[in-house]
């Protein structure tokens, strides 16, 4: 097996779950040491531990992605304990259903400090981290930051943000001849926990018409798995995609391919 993560010491938020957990163990299978990051302390560890077990380099750390000094500590612990920091994958996010009619402001905010400031404040730091050495920031957005959904308007607008963070970050870290790509995942409709949630948070008729339209609407006909969009972070944050920064990486089995 070649392993594609060699050497490399990665950052995933959200780590205790769903995306972020497959991505942890998808990384630290290709030999990346991995800082499982989670504000669900247990469930970081939960991961960390299955890593361990199967043989590979992981710890957990609690993280508040919308605290600023949560960013500082992890960050600076992590270049203290292995002197490098290669890959940030800023995964933690959440989903409030709600349109804009409906939709509470204090849910709009909360979607907003945890999905778009989150990310903001994970890129602002890795880039001050990886700029002498080099590496990979991965945000992963959906892809509803690049189509609309009527009853996700907070999570739209927290996602779209994401996808042109992204990009303003990779212009910079690429103006400033600093050797660190920053690219953005969106995934479609991946079987994890906020996806079981937020159909269980709709009323029936509208969980049915929900899922009647992943059924028929996505061309591959399934919804997908965490391990797939985990797959798509591996090329992102090797050596593999070096001449990529700056965009988006669908995963919705053709879903925004009509």
């Amino acid at each position: 097996m070649v392993y594609r993560l060699d050497n490399k010491v990665a950052l995933v938020t959200g780590g205790g779950s769903g995306i972020g957990k497959a991505i942890s163990q998808c990384f630290a299978q290709h030999k990346a040491t991995v800082i499982v990051g989670d504000i669900r302390l247990e469930a970081a560890q939960a991961v960390a531990e299955s890593i361990v077990e199967a043989g590979g380099s992981a710890i957990a750390v609690f993280q508040d992605v919308t605290l600023e000094d949560h960013w500082e500590t992890v960050v600076d612990e992590v270049l203290a304990s292995y002197g490098q920091l290669d890959i940030v994958v800023n995964n933690a996010g959440i989903g409030i259903h709600g349109s804009i009619e409906d939709a509470s402001y204090e849910d709009w905010k909360k979607t907003q400090k945890i999905n778009a400031d989150g990310v903001f404040l994970g890129c602002r730091k890795a880039v001050r981290a990886m700029k002498t050495g080099g590496g990979s920031i991965i945000n992963i957005s959906s892809i509803e930051g690049i189509v609309g959904d009527a009853n996700g308007a907070a999570y739209n607008a927290s996602k779209g943000a994401v996808r042109l963070l992204t990009k303003s970050a990779a212009l910079h870290c690429a103006d400033s001849d600093y050797a660190i790509r920053v690219n953005s995942v969106h995934p479609g409709f991946i079987k994890t926990e906020l996806f079981d949630n937020a159909i269980a948070a709709m009323p029936e008729a509208e969980a049915q018409a929900m899922l009647s339209k992943i059924n028929s609407g996505v061309p591959l006909k399934r919804v997908g798995l965490p391990e797939e969009i985990a797959h798509a972070c591996l090329f992102l944050a090797s050596e593999e995609s070096s001449y990529i920064t700056g965009t988006e990486l669908v995963v919705d089995g053709g879903f925004t391919a009509r």
